[in-house]
């Protein structure tokens, strides 16, 4: 066994995270939309290039807000991949929108752009993509796809903050965009999430749906003189402690995608000649695409090979884990979606990926000991 157990995930606390969360206790506002998160709003606006960010309580409400935003009624179609968290078909679902599954590429395990046309149809509203392990869809056609066919673009970017396709920051390429900061992402806060509006006309109503379908957001800027019920909506803000950690966070973005990126790429250095021997193969990073060490995964021949390995990895102290159940196959996929097409590619990468473990806290010696253990199972087992 190894020295010491290597955790799949450690949150981390890298600069002044716990000094602005005394200022904002101190300052005695703690509810949505202190100075921190408003910190937080210029921030991701800058980087990302959106319209306007808001902070949210988690991805998963940014993601209900966008079926909200896109005006989704029941019955209506949402294209999306199978091989995604529950929360990508979950949104939509509870405005009763029918998810429509279609396979992932065999290379990034993205939404595969190609099959988005045959699974169009009247009812069809919009579509989701979702940048898995951070590395960037196929953007291009996929807005080429939803201009022809006048369709929304959502992208759930949970994994993929500051992450680029073709130089553009993911998030900022479709009409709304949905990001993460569960403590198992890049940049953290324990939960929260935010929503990246690229689309202008819908600021506005973003705002009023995350304060509970209330125009209090014009009230507090002095635009109307009291607040009222206006739309739908719900309470989505987080807290302003939640923005306080956040905003340290994102002071030291750069930094913590940094070294993730060093650790990715050790990890692929040290186990790339298993995949040249064809033991395993490793991640694919598209040309177009720049990642953010967002995480680490192995592809084994086999889900007894990956069971096999598993064991003998939590075995050693090394937490390893594999990653989605298919929503297509799922009891609430089969009862509330539909599956468009053939599903290969998604249930071989369900059945044969393996992640690593990839957080802020791994140095190089443990990634050497994880790699070590890896190479030993398939040159020595």
């Amino acid at each position: 066994m190894t020295q010491q157990a290597i955790p799949f995930n450690r949150p981390h606390i890298v600069g002044r995270e716990l000094e602005y969360i005394v200022k904002a206790v101190e300052a005695g506002k703690l509810s949505g939309d202190g100075p921190f998160t408003k910190k937080c709003h210029a921030w991701l606006e800058q980087r990302i290039g959106c319209k306007r960010a808001l902070l949210t309580h988690s991805c998963t409400a940014a993601l209900e807000m966008s079926a909200l935003l896109i005006d989704l009624k029941p019955g209506d179609e949402v294209i999306m991949p199978s091989y995604t968290f529950v929360s990508t078909a979950n949104a939509f679902v509870l405005r009763g929108g029918v998810p429509v599954f279609v396979d992932v590429r065999p290379d990034t395990f993205n939404i595969d752009e190609t099959l988005i046309e045959q699974a169009i149809t009247p009812r069809t509203r919009g579509i989701v993509v979702v940048h898995y392990a951070g590395m960037g869809c196929a953007m291009d056609e996929i807005m080429m796809i939803a201009g022809k066919h006048n369709l929304w673009v959502v992208e759930d970017a949970a994994q993929a903050l500051l992450a680029t396709y073709k130089g553009r920051p993911l998030g900022s390429i479709g009409h709304l965009g949905c990001f993460s900061f569960h403590e198992t992402k890049n940049i953290i806060s324990g939960e929260g999430g935010a929503l990246a509006i690229n689309h202008a006309p819908f600021t506005e109503r973003a705002e009023i749906i995350r304060e509970k379908g209330t125009n209090r957001s014009r009230f507090f800027r002095g635009e109307v003189d009291k607040y009222t019920w206006v739309d739908t909506g719900s309470s989505y803000l987080p807290s302003e402690v939640t923005g306080a950690f956040l905003y340290a966070q994102l002071e030291q973005a750069d930094e913590i995608n940094a070294k993730r990126n060093r650790i990715w790429n050790h990890y692929y250095c040290l186990l790339h000649h298993l995949e040249e021997e064809g033991y395993i193969k490793l991640p694919v990073i598209p040309s177009d695409c720049v990642g953010n060490g967002h995480l680490f995964y192995i592809i084994t021949r086999s889900l007894d090979e990956r069971t096999h390995l598993m064991k003998f990895m939590k075995d050693d102290g090394v937490g390893v884990v594999f990653h989605y159940v298919p929503l297509h196959s799922s009891p609430a996929g089969m009862k509330f979606g539909r599956t468009c097409g053939v599903m290969t590619v998604t249930d071989t990468v369900s059945n044969c990926l393996l992640r690593l473990p990839l957080h802020y806290g791994l140095d190089e010696d443990q990634v050497g000991v994880i790699t070590s253990r890896i190479i030993d199972f398939y040159k020595k087992g």
